[in-house]
């Protein structure tokens, strides 16, 4: 089926004007191919091509049922991150602050336990080399915030993980950094801000932003898939303004990818000149691969590539473009990061446009039976436990160190975000958020637990009820004891 897309792709990019064979009819076909192999439940797709809308439509259903549309508003995740790039770029271009200066020259509130921080500049928060680091200051498992006030105010006891400006670490707070200077240079808010500079010049009329996950709408909110089914599911507590909070449609995204493929012209507005929009899409000897918002690299194809995935815990975000052939991409899928069903996509319809074989699905249902069978074996294994625990107590010597393994579930239950974590390369994860990574996992290990629990304790109710007997059958006189000892076996 996909050969036979490509074919009819390359037709109608030869000639836009066929009707039998359009660009947007393929992609639609790959999308719905994709949806159905994927048991993707909702997802909303803007392609362009120079000043052109190719394709914008949404496919799919909401949590709450209700079909996706076009204009059906959904989080863009960090894709957010090149639109707090590009408001802080207009400030540039305004003369209101430099690329180059000490954060706390336009921002004073900005201060850490690490001298090292004054000087960390407006640049190096957008290229991600300030030093700040997960390792350094926990932003989703410490403190709650709910501004972007609150959320530069927490940074106060955190310190650098390196020298500003010579290591690149993604880190969220730069971003949300970044808006607050916005902010704090502007004298709006940083929803205000982009309003009235970049969504409203562009015709984006679906777009705003959010502070915390309260603020999603419903059709924002997602889904995890356990066994292929998708389970709708509130997403957990995180603020992310700034480096993850722009809510989109694919209309709105189609008219962002015009403008980022034209120089900083979109279908009804300018927001910013030709030498801004080629600045936020270089990266810095320091950064490496990663310009202002965007990640720089190449296709399969060996064509250059600018792209930024962004994740949520029920939902993700896509975007790319292609300078050569001034192709945009974006994609909003309604399943969260354990799937990355709005990057698999997006890469689909990037093979589609350069004419080859796409990846295949990476299908979690196999490993999603394996980790639920475990879980009825340990289910199974504990009921067993539960129901010989008195001979266990009759027969084991040491009983109580015996005890110590099935302990062992509780302490990693406990400390899991930790080991997620440090599997993450430091990343900063809640607890909250791990069994959204790995539901049947957590499930797997929360049963072990409860199961390790449950047959300790009646394991140790049976040591009472042994060792109370023995003490009775003490007590109770020599005829008594030696009664009971010749109640077995004689040999």
């Amino acid at each position: 089926m996909f050969s036979t897309i490509i074919t009819a792709l390359a037709v109608s990019t030869a000639t836009l004007t066929a009707p039998t064979t359009p660009v947007d009819t393929a992609i639609d076909a790959v999308v719905r191919q994709y949806q159905e192999e994927a048991d993707l439940p909702g997802a909303a797709v803007a392609v362009t091509r120079g000043d052109q809308v190719v394709h914008a439509a949404g496919y799919g259903h909401t949590p709450g049922g209700e079909a996706i549309s076009e204009h059906t508003v959904m989080p863009v995740a960090s894709v957010s991150k090149s639109f707090t790039a590009l408001a802080v770029m207009q400030l540039v271009e305004r003369g209101k602050i430099r690329l180059d200066d000490p954060v706390r020259t336009h921002l004073p509130e900005f201060a850490m336990a690490d001298p090292r921080a004054d000087r960390i500049t407006v640049r190096s928060l957008l290229d991600q080399t300030s030093g700040m680091s997960d390792t350094t200051f926990r932003s989703f498992s410490g403190p709650t915030v709910h501004t972007l006030r609150e959320a530069v105010e927490s940074m106060r006891d955190a310190t650098l993980a390196a020298d500003p400006g010579t290591k690149w670490e993604y880190h969220n707070p730069n971003f949300q950094v970044a808006a607050r200077l916005v902010e704090v240079v502007d004298g709006r808010s940083f929803q205000e801000y982009l309003q009235a500079n970049v969504f409203r010049p562009l015709g984006m009329a679906d777009s705003r932003t959010a502070d915390t996950e309260r603020d999603l709408p419903p059709t924002g909110r997602g889904h995890l898939k356990v066994l292929g089914i998708p389970l709708a599911l509130p997403e957990p507590p995180a603020f992310g303004n700034g480096s993850g909070g722009v809510l989109s449609s694919a209309h709105d995204m189609a008219a962002w990818l015009i403008a980022q493929n034209n120089q900083g012209k979109g279908p009804q507005g300018t927001i910013a000149t030709p030498e801004t929009i080629a600045t936020t899409h270089t990266p810095s000897p320091a950064s490496k691969d990663y310009a202002l918002g965007w990640f720089t690299g190449t296709t399969p194809n060996g064509a250059p590539l600018l792209d930024h995935g962004g994740d949520l815990f029920t939902s993700t975000a896509y975007q790319a473009l292609l300078p050569a052939s001034r192709y945009g991409i974006a994609v909003m899928a309604n399943t969260g990061m354990l799937h990355g069903d709005a990057q698999a996509l997006g890469a689909r319809i990037i093979a589609l446009l350069e004419g080859r074989q796409p990846s295949p699905i990476t299908d979690l249902f196999a490993v999603d039976a394996v980790l639920l069978a475990l879980t009825l074996l340990v289910l199974a294994a504990a009921i067993r436990g539960i129901t010989r625990a008195r001979r266990w107590a009759t027969t084991r010597s040491h009983p109580i160190a015996r005890l110590l393994p099935l302990l062992t579930p509780l302490l990693l239950l406990l400390t899991i975000h930790r080991v997620v974590g440090f599997l993450y390369r430091g990343r900063d994860v809640a607890w909250l958020q791990v069994p959204y990574l790995y539901p049947t996992f957590m499930v797997l290990l929360a049963t072990t637990t409860l199961g390790g629990l449950a047959v300790a304790a009646t394991r140790l109710a049976a040591l009472r009820t042994v060792s109370r007997v023995t003490s009775e059958g003490v007590t109770s006189g020599p005829g008594r004891l030696s009664h009971r000892r010749h109640r077995g076996p004689v040999t």
